[in-house]
């Protein structure tokens, strides 16, 4: 057999076997936009007492666990169990649920009001909120939106989608935030009038595809964690109806070794401080932009310090996009 020459070798041996595909470009958007993301199986997130009894004191069942069946029927969604507990004949229903990916039965009683049956759980299959539309990628129409991921509020975890969409949205007013304090956009949304589908709820944003018409927003490029300064820079944001405008901020230290924290910064905008009060709930998305270049987006507030946030490498946003 032939050998093939040494340098041959050397040259194939360190040929990458990853190569992030995103592109060198980006819309950068800061248009607010509503969020619903739906599980597979409604979630326990609480319980009220029936009397003295509980459906969660008084069986196997936590907050948390998914109910994949009642009485041995499957359920997809909340409506699908109050339908099967409404037409109860009889006060004990057997629930199949998951947990830690492991499935178990417990029976649980039911209490009756206005001579149908109810459970004494409060479940949910939906979650819905506002945040900032971060970027489209025109040369795919994947989106990415966020910089963090969408954290159920009873369970304190991650919500486990199968489906989503975002959605038109429009900034009614603020809520502002005060040192301990953090606001919050208060919006108005549509869930009618589509911009896309989420296909991923991960620690660095929800990401998806955009199938409404592309905005006519500017191209920005992508930079790297290594183009990226301490400094002046901006952030793309709506605080009214559905102007995106820019604010001053100020990057003050940067962090390669997390993979959400990275760009640790404080607003200088005064119109933004006077309206806002700095960082608000539902800015987290907001594109940073420094140079001509899309850097990163917002994603954390500091509680006690309202007027300062993170944000995370746009780069991070777009490797967990191709992952």
């Amino acid at each position: 057999m032939k050998k093939l020459p040494l340098f041959l070798l050397i040259i194939y041996i360190f040929i990458p076997i990853s190569v992030f595909a995103y592109s060198d470009y980006l819309l950068a958007s800061g248009q607010n936009i509503g969020i619903e993301l739906k599980s597979d199986h409604p979630i326990i997130v609480g319980s009220y007492n029936i009397g003295s009894y509980n459906a969660l004191t008084n069986s196997d069942l936590t907050v948390g666990d998914k109910i994949l069946k009642v009485n041995d029927i499957s359920v997809i969604s909340s409506q699908d169990v109050y339908d099967l507990i409404s037409k109860q004949n009889n006060s004990l229903a057997t629930i199949t649920y998951s947990r830690d990916n492991q499935e178990y039965k417990t029976n649980i009683k039911l209490y009756k009001e206005d001579n149908i049956y109810k459970t004494g759980l409060y479940i949910k299959d939906t979650i819905r909120g506002v945040a900032t539309l971060t970027y489209i990628d025109p040369e795919n129409n994947y989106f990415g939106a966020l910089g963090h991921e969408i954290i159920e509020k009873s369970t304190k975890s991650k919500f486990n989608m199968t489906s989503g969409s975002i959605y038109q949205s429009t900034v009614t007013g603020i809520t502002k935030s005060t040192d301990g304090h953090p606001g919050e956009k208060n919006a108005r949304s549509n869930s009618n009038d589509v911009y896309g589908n989420v296909k991923e709820n991960t620690t660095s944003g929800i990401f998806g595809t955009y199938t409404s018409t592309l905005p006519n927003t500017k191209k920005f490029k992508v930079a790297t964690s290594d183009e990226i300064s301490l400094g002046p820079a901006k952030i793309l944001t709506v605080i009214d109806q559905n102007n995106v405008e820019e604010f001053a901020i100020n990057i003050i230290k940067l962090n390669k070794n997390s993979k959400t924290k990275n760009i640790l910064f404080e607003v200088t905008d005064q119109t933004l401080l006077d309206k806002t009060g700095g960082i608000v709930q539902g800015m987290s998305g907001s594109p940073i932009i420094q140079d001509g270049k899309i850097i990163g987006a917002v994603n954390y507030v500091l509680v006690d310090k309202t007027n300062k946030g993170y944000g995370i490498f746009i780069t991070n946003m777009l490797e967990e996009q191709e992952n």
